[in-house]
């Protein structure tokens, strides 16, 4: 601006929200609180709370307790603008009755995931991988896919008294992958093809209104090692993960595994509960294991401005926080919240595995 002032962007001060499609708008003018939560595991989850008393076919009555408007399994978006921050299917209605106040209705919501956690089965898959499983998993759901895993072919996984979702998890876990649902499609990536996008720049003192961030040698470890029993080969195997296995996620960094090293000494880690059959099934499972607590070295929690951009997934550059911690991170939960007294603000966890220098 002309006269040196900095100029604030324009940001939207409530949401929308659209039910079976079709914008509600006095949804958006009675909200009283909103959370939106996401993180790296999938089933993203919402919970709004409404005015529920007012003008009612020329009385004054509840406006929502006839189910036309709120009703479960309905379609239930929330917008910011032209941004969708949340889009599921109603799963609970609240009816909220305060001694001070007028009454209330919350709506619980869920994505597609929802149909994954409430189906268990115990099954077996023959001569597959884990992304033919996923395949498989979307197929029975209605779901797309877009499945971009690596791991070892197995000549048997079993699914023993688990729900969908659980096994899914447990199946992307295991090939160090993260699982999502977006247009009716279901994701599955590893962390550094998920996050291959541009950053987001978020600056202490403008975006970023607050972060705290800890960078902690207790859960790391210098190397993580998984033995087994080649079946074919009738020969014990075993396969040993370090720092190598992070690649490009270090970023410049100092991994934690390397400063535990030279300033605790070494700390080993074997992995007994797992018993794979074959060298590659180790290796998987060992480097799987060993990006989880590594990527676990520096995390921060932070609140930002109304961000659309910031979800689960991506990596955000954050600045003004002095060599050790600005960098870029990956954004592993989020929270969008709304209520009468702070606005609409944006919370998230993010973390990386290594230490500015």
């Amino acid at each position: 601006m002309a006269d040196g002032t900095h100029s604030t962007p324009l940001r939207p001060s409530r949401p929308t929200f659209h039910v079976g499609g079709q914008e509600i708008a006095t949804l958006g003018g009675g909200l009283l609180a909103l959370t939106i939560e996401e993180d790296t595991g999938g089933l993203y989850r919402c919970e709004a709370t409404f005015g529920n008393w007012g003008a009612v076919s020329g009385g004054i009555g509840f406006l929502y307790f006839d189910r036309k408007t709120l009703d479960f399994g309905k379609g239930f978006q929330v917008r910011l603008g032209r941004d969708t921050l949340f889009d599921g299917r109603i799963s609970a209605l609240e009816g909220r009755f305060q001694e001070n106040g007028p009454p209330e209705v919350a709506v619980l919501a869920e994505d597609r995931l929802q149909d994954l956690r409430m189906t268990r089965r115990t099954r077996t898959f023959e001569k597959v991988s884990d992304a033919d499983v996923l395949q498989q998993l979307a197929s029975k759901h209605g779901l797309g896919a877009r499945v971009d895993v690596q791991g070892p072919q197995y000549d048997v996984l079993a699914q023993v008294n688990q729900s969908d979702l659980a096994f899914l998890r447990e199946r992307c876990r295991a090939v160090g992958a993260e699982v999502w649902v977006e247009d009716g499609t279901l994701h599955a990536q590893a962390r550094p093809d998920r996050a291959s996008g541009t950053p987001l720049t978020l600056t202490h003192g403008s975006e970023l209104r607050e972060f705290t961030v800890l960078a902690d040698l207790a859960g790391q470890r210098t190397s993580v090692s998984v033995s087994g029993w080649d079946v074919r080969a009738k020969t014990a195997l075993k396969y040993t993960a370090t720092d190598s296995v992070l690649g490009a996620e270090l970023d410049g960094g100092t991994s934690g595994a390397s400063l535990l090293s030279s300033t605790l000494g070494d700390r080993e880690e074997v992995l007994v509960h797992t018993v794979p059959l074959s060298l590659a099934e180790a290796r998987a499972r060992a480097e799987s294991f060993f990006r989880l607590g590594a990527r676990r070295f520096v995390t921060g929690r932070g609140t930002a401005w109304p961000t659309p951009g910031l979800r689960v997934g991506v990596r955000v550059e954050l600045k003004g926080l002095g060599k050790l911690f600005s960098g870029k991170y990956y954004v592993t939960g989020v929270k969008h919240l709304f209520d009468a007294t702070n606005g609409l603000r944006t919370e998230f966890t993010a973390e990386r595995p290594g230490l500015g220098r």
